[in-house]
């Protein structure tokens, strides 16, 4: 890892009032590890804390997309796999393949999607999410059809929002990617 883990005992206030407002929302997340046990947070939070001028404001665009969500769960999964996914992500799949089982989406369709595919047996709204998202994380100018029927299954705000939700999580796959952030378990997470 790139921004090792910081202890919150080693923060300054500034950061630390940022780390705590992590936690508080880390500590609600019960399907993946995302706290090492000196109270550290894992993931995308180490570098935005290493980095506060631009993790802070990354934060805040973060921390809005969990909260006041109004996508479908399972739809809004599916979008997120797929960012992962098309950013080999490693942290995000391993999180949000937990995150999406959790929700009800079966283990065919997280396979399939984290492996970059579709599965034939998507929802409409699923499908929906997984069109906008396939073809915006390819770096793709987002078709008008695919967009028109994105706005008539979510409609207009929420596909707004769908496409925040794949900004924002391609933002964090990037963190991610460009600090190696592992997956706990497979390799030590450096602390300091």
């Amino acid at each position: 890892m790139r921004a090792p883990l910081f202890p919150p005992d080693q923060m300054s206030p500034n950061v630390r009032a940022l780390h705590d407002d992590m936690a508080e929302i880390a500590d609600r997340l019960k399907d993946y590890i995302i706290k090492h046990e000196d109270g550290a947070l894992i993931g995308p939070f180490a570098p935005m804390l290493r980095f506060p001028k631009f993790g802070g404001p990354a934060w805040a665009y973060t921390k809005e997309l969990l909260e006041n969500s109004t996508l479908p769960r399972l739809a809004k999964e599916v979008a997120i796999l797929v960012t992962g996914a098309a950013f080999n992500s490693r942290y995000e799949l391993y999180a949000h393949e937990r995150v999406a089982a959790q929700a009800g989406l079966s283990d065919a369709k997280i396979a399939a999607v984290a492996a970059g595919q579709r599965p034939a047996d998507l929802t409409e709204e699923e499908q929906a999410a997984y069109d906008v998202a396939a073809a915006l994380t390819a770096g793709k100018q987002l078709p008008e059809s695919t967009y028109q029927r994105a706005v008539k299954v979510f409609g207009e705000e929420r596909t707004a929002e769908l496409i925040y939700l794949l900004s924002g999580y391609a933002l964090i796959s990037m963190l991610l990617n460009a600090y190696d952030v592992s997956v706990p378990g497979r390799e030590d997470l450096p602390r300091g």
